[in-house]
């Protein structure tokens, strides 16, 4: 069992009362042990047990790599070493023993619940002692030993120092509070002494070379190599091709401030009429960010000058900042090469087209079923009258004659030629208005002007009618016929039979009014659409990707304006015309002919005749039918513009890993390479298994 110690230290150099006395360390300990939750405890175990290598006399322990297996972050760590997460192995093995118990490895996580444990982690680091203070030697030696012999030397014994720590053999140490203060200032003290040392003249400049190693020592961690590749040309910004001392603090605040610039730079692309800012809408929505300005123009300058690769004087997208937001980034043409590597043979291309076919025909058929008993009493309402007899008096007197001559089955009557013909028809008016979209989009920022958003749906209704209008006037005729044959007792026939009847022509009867229909419900659909997915729930927005609800509610309004406004002259005036004309009803010539008869017969009012019918019946569909297709789409072949992925917008881990993290990066901060040589060295374990560990 090893030994009581306190979680971690709040002892101040300047408390009277001394370090923590063990009595007191073991109240704490029992405390927090208590408060731990059932369920993580349980959640701790199984990560311990599932990585605990070691057994001494059948108790499990944990050696510096299975230690990291447990509490490194499962993101890429391309710019922090897996092997570095060991440096926080000395923290954790309290006993210096080489190995972590269940004991400890509790209070370790224990101790990353904390919301300063990254900072406590550092303190525990450096206080080598574990009496709760850091003296000027635990600093230095720590210091020293974690940092490379080529690296750029650190003067100790600097007035900056000396501020916190007093002289070498001084009696002045360090707490908790003022380590974190210490820790938080050290880079902005290593850059001005790092540029001071390799400033030989004392003119005030330096080579690019040197500015590169500089960054390196100190942010080389938080850069992509694309960056780090291009710190030389920052000498560029100015004549005489060196660096000066203030344009090395304003790129180290950058970095600093790294998370600030990329919530600057995404709202002011979402606010951007182009989805592109320029250096003036960067400081513009800086200072209306903030109280006070955050940035220089010094800074934006040299942002703008790593986004656009030298060309400072450019409006840029988000993914232009990709390669300074994000140190794991890549260059496009990389992942490009990877993928044309491969080759994309015929068939994949056909099972492509084949599968957006099948998504269309799918999402189609579940929208279709869900509304069809609406959609046969909005056809039925609309028929046109027989002279002298009122066949309907509104939606709910028809929902009850269909009910009462036909019954249940009634509602879906023609239901079978729908749906054998949704599947082409949505996968063509689906697909074509994805192709157009894409086509027209930036690919930079995702954007697609209004114009095109309007031609890309109204040719993509355009594009339906080719299947649309056979459909439409087979299950017309289909839906007609079953109340006819109940009044007048004829027998109902087929779709085999109406097609032989009406042959190739007369299944195209009404397309101008079935065009008149569809391309303006298109036109005006598929923008409000994207339009409400994006500025009324916000998609993409730091990363945010719209909820089951917020698709469905997104897809179900927009099919609001687009049913209504496109009922008069649309639907009402197609179903006269698809009619089969009965006894005793009007024949129409064609579509002006049905317009100006309905109009002077019927009134303005007969034009809308089904309308709210048809908003009923087109919003769930649509809502339907477009949340299957988005929800289909995205496997297996998702096309997306190219997105940036940052700390901000990806997926939370667990809390106790971004924690241990963050307690890396602190350490990583006092130099690129903190703890390599403590990571290569193993402690070594104990010298026999016979032996019970103390």
């Amino acid at each position: 069992m090893s030994p009581l110690r306190s979680d971690f230290l709040t002892v101040h150099c300047d408390a009277s009362d001394g370090p923590v006395s063990l009595s007191g360390s073991a109240l704490k300990t029992v405390r927090n042990a208590i408060a731990v939750p059932e369920n993580e405890l349980k959640r701790w175990r199984r990560v311990f047990d599932a990585n605990a290598k070691v057994v001494i006399d059948g108790q499990k322990f944990l050696d510096p790599e299975n230690f990291v297996n447990a509490i490194a972050p499962r993101g890429d760590l391309t710019k922090i070493g897996r092997a570095q997460f060991a440096i926080l192995f000395r923290v954790a093995d309290a006993s210096k023993r080489g190995l972590i118990s269940w004991e400890d490895f509790t209070v370790f996580e224990t101790l990353l619940k904390r919301p300063d444990a990254d900072y406590c982690i550092a303190f525990k680091y450096f206080d080598v002692d574990n009496s709760g203070t850091i003296t000027f030697d635990e600093f230095k030696n720590v210091f020293t030993a974690n940092v490379g012999s080529s690296s750029i030397p650190f003067d100790f014994d600097c007035d900056w120092v000396k501020l916190y720590l007093g002289k070498k053999n001084g009696t002045h140490v360090l707490g908790y509070n003022e380590f974190t203060q210490l820790m938080k200032g050290l880079q902005g003290e290593r850059l001005r002494q790092a540029f001071k040392y390799l400033d030989a003249d004392q003119d005030g400049f330096i080579k690019p070379d040197q500015f590169k190693q500089i960054i390196l020592d100190i942010a080389g961690h938080k850069l992509s190599d694309a960056v780090v590749e291009r710190l030389p040309t920052l000498c560029t910004l100015t004549p005489g091709g060196r660096i000066s001392y203030s344009e090395v603090v304003a790129f180290h605040n950058v970095v600093r401030e790294m998370d600030m610039v990329e919530r600057i730079i995404r709202e002011a692309t979402a606010k951007s009429r182009d989805g592109r800012i320029d250096q003036s809408d960067f400081l513009n929505h800086s200072a209306a960010s903030s109280r006070y300005a955050l940035f220089t123009p010094m800074e934006a300058s040299i942002i703008f000058h790593f986004a656009g690769r030298g060309s400072s004087d450019k409006r840029l997208a988000v993914v232009d900042f990709a390669q300074l937001l994000d140190p794991r980034w890549r260059a496009p043409h990389e992942v490009l090469e990877v993928k044309v590597a491969g080759g994309v043979s015929f068939l994949q291309g056909l099972l492509h087209s084949a599968y957006s076919f099948v998504q269309g025909g799918a999402a189609g058929a579940l929208g279709a079923t869900i509304v069809y008993p609406i959609d046969m009493g909005n056809m039925q309402n609309q028929r046109s009258t027989v002279v002298g007899q009122m066949l309907y008096k509104n939606s709910i007197d028809c929902a009850k004659k269909i009910f009462r001559n036909e019954g249940f089955l009634g509602f879906y009557r023609g239901l079978g030629p729908q749906l054998i013909g949704v599947a082409p028809e949505k996968a063509i008016k689906l697909t074509v208005n994805d192709i157009v979209r894409r086509r027209a989009m930036d690919p930079e920022t995702g954007r697609i002007a209004l114009g095109w958003e309007l031609i890309a749906g109204g040719t993509a209704g355009g594009c339906q009618v080719v299947f649309t209008n056979p459909l439409e006037i087979v299950k017309i005729r289909l839906q007609v016929q079953g109340e006819a044959a109940k009044i007048e007792g004829a027998v109902p026939k087929g779709a085999v039979h109406i097609v032989r009847q009406l042959g190739i022509m007369g299944l195209y009867r009404g397309a101008s009014a079935c065009l008149l229909r569809d391309i303006p419900f298109s036109a005006i659909y598929f923008p409000v659409y994207s339009h409400l997915k994006k500025d009324v729930f916000h998609e993409g927005y730091n990363g945010k990707q719209l909820s089951f609800l917020e698709t469905l509610g997104s897809a179900a309004i927009a099919g609001m304006p687009a049913a209504y406004l496109t009922t008069p002259a649309a639907d009402v005036v197609k179903t006269r015309l698809q009619v089969e004309a009965r006894k005793g009803q009007r024949h129409y010539k064609g579509l002006t002919d049905a317009f100006v008869n309905i109009y002077r017969e019927e009134g303005f009012s007969a034009l809308f005749k089904g309308g709210p019918a048809r908003i009923v019946r087109s919003s769930p569909q649509f809502g339907f039918t477009l949340l299957a297709y988005e929800y289909l789409h995205k496997y297996p072949w998702e096309d997306k513009p190219p997105q940036v992925q940052t700390a901000l917008t990806s997926r939370q881990d667990d809390m106790a890993r971004i924690r241990a993290r963050n307690a890396l990066k602190i350490l990583l901060d006092v130099h690129g390479d903190f703890g390599r040589r403590a990571a290569s060295f193993t402690p070594p374990l104990m010298p026999s298994s016979s032996k019970k560990l103390a």
